[in-house]
């Protein structure tokens, strides 16, 4: 037999190598393939990401449950992609099946799963007992705890605007006027101090929304935000035509500045606990600081919560002489302004007149 070349042997050793190496390095592409293609598919599955949680750590989560293939390998994905960093924590609906690059773009959107909610809607120129009341209605809280924790010293501390409320005895409830109507959207399970503090840190908001430097404004007039939401509860009660906010605002002012009770229904309303289409004469001399035919100053609160409308208007008041208005009986809403009395006295019989005629239509 003759002996093999040495060549030979030599170029089937480096065959067998490359042969060799060939193969390690498919099995290597193999593996990586493998391992990052996604997982099979299946059923939605939820993940909670912890707050804090590194990109490594929630590359082991998605592996536990399924999501994908290689904890290892995805963790290298993420380092080649340069991404992890964004990952919001929160609780997850991802399904078997989904691409790595979907994974990634969920978790640095923060797509998470939206806990259920509910909604409610406190119309303007509610008091917080009907606030209360309506929210009973709906389920949504206990009316005795609601209140119990809206008078409490407590829930001062809970807004910014709170805070500005006076220690004063005479409050029927503290937190009246500092509750802002609204729609809101809350996560179902939320308590009576969620929804107030929701409630009140809306009127913040809300607030922010004013014209700047409205605190000077405030100063320059000698009053505190209390004394603005007062007057802005006193115009939502009295007013129901946009334009007229203003104007109403003026009387009130002008009245204030002459020393003149401000004689508006809906405080002595807030006073009997009670809303009367037509007030008594008994009822207009109830003893009550908030019975403004009685005394001739703001009451010592809001008595109802106001709209950031009526808030601006109690800002910014026309500039007017009027000192009286009354209702235009017509249906219209509107009212009849006056600067004197005895335009103020043609103004209601031509009030009670428009009445006598809508009566006679049918209206």
């Amino acid at each position: 037999m003759k002996p093999i070349p040495k060549g030979r042997i030599q170029m089937w050793v480096v065959l067998s190598l490359l042969l060799f190496m060939a193969a390690a390095a498919g099995g290597v592409l193999l593996y990586i393939w493998n391992g990052l293609r996604p997982a099979p598919p299946g059923e939605p599955v939820k993940i909670e990401i912890p707050k804090g949680i590194s990109a490594n750590r929630t590359a082991d989560l998605l592996e536990q449950h399924g999501i994908i293939r290689n904890a290892f390998l995805f963790k290298y994905y993420l380092l080649y992609k340069k991404e992890g960093g964004q990952f919001q924590a929160g609780l997850y609906e991802m399904r078997p099946g989904m691409t790595n690059d979907e994974i990634i773009a969920m978790l640095n959107e923060g797509r998470t799963v939206k806990p259920p909610t509910f909604r409610f809607t406190i119309p303007e120129g509610y008091t917080l007992e009907r606030i209360a009341d309506k929210l009973a209605a709906e389920g949504l809280v206990d009316r005795a705890k609601f209140l119990e924790l809206a008078d409490s010293a407590e829930a001062r501390k809970w807004s910014s605007a709170a805070a500005s409320i006076p220690d004063d005895e005479r409050l029927i409830h503290p937190l009246e006027g500092y509750l802002f109507p609204d729609t809101y959207e809350m996560e179902t399970g939320s308590t009576e101090a969620d929804i107030l503090k929701r409630m009140m840190a809306e009127l913040d908001r809300k607030l922010d929304q004013l014209p700047e430097g409205w605190q000077e404004m405030l100063e320059e007039r000698n009053m505190t935000l209390h004394d603005l939401l007062t007057v802005a509860s006193l115009i939502e009660r009295e007013v129901a035509v946009e334009e007229e906010r203003p104007i109403v605002a003026s009387v009130i002012y002008n009245r204030l500045a002459r020393g003149m009770p401000l004689q508006v229904d809906a405080t002595v309303q807030y006073a009997l606990g009670e809303t009367k289409d037509r007030l008594l004469d008994e009822d207009l001399g109830i003893d009550s600081p908030y019975n403004t035919y009685k005394i001739p100053a703001l009451p010592p609160g809001p008595i109802a919560s106001p709209s950031l409308a009526s808030i601006l208007a109690a800002l910014e008041p026309e500039e007017t002489d009027y000192l009286y208005y009354v209702l235009m009986r017509d249906g219209s809403r509107t009212h009849l302004f006056a600067k004197t009395m005895e335009e103020h006295q043609r103004n209601i019989r031509r009030s009670e007149q428009a009445a006598a005629a809508r009566e006679a239509e049918g209206g």
